[in-house]
């Protein structure tokens, strides 16, 4: 039997259903994976996902195939939690986001990356 192949990297959307109220949807994904850009040996991550919607909501079956086409890919914790953070705001435009990976412990150490949009106030971007 051959392997899956790798989804195309999308998220579709539907119309939010009470665009007038302010409500969080908040999603939890435990099993995300990618690889270590470094080693190539599997990196796993728990995602948590919180957003006020706008006009858009994302479409759970799109946001588990776009979590899996990371699988085959190697990449930073740092740059993979910020890339999903900015796919869910171009593809939303939400009032708000926040976007938490929680990666598994490797060589001793747990690492914890928290995108939040619009960036709080009074903080900077470097050039």
């Amino acid at each position: 039997m051959a392997p899956s192949p790798t989804p195309p990297r999308s998220l579709e959307t539907f119309p939010n259903p009470a665009p007038d109220r302010d409500y969080e949807i908040a999603f939890d994904a435990p099993e995300f994976t990618c690889l270590c850009p470094l080693t190539g040996q599997p990196d796993f991550a728990r995602f948590k996902i919180t957003y006020v919607p706008d006009k858009k909501c994302v479409e759970l079956k799109s946001l588990k195939l776009y979590f899996w086409s990371y699988r085959n890919e190697g990449a930073f914790h740092e740059a993979v939690t910020n890339r999903i953070a900015d796919d869910l705001v171009q593809a939303l435009s939400p009032r708000a986001l926040v976007v938490t990976g929680d990666w598994f412990i490797r060589g001793g150490i747990g690492t914890v990356v928290t995108v939040r949009f619009p960036q709080p106030q009074g903080t900077t971007r470097s050039s």
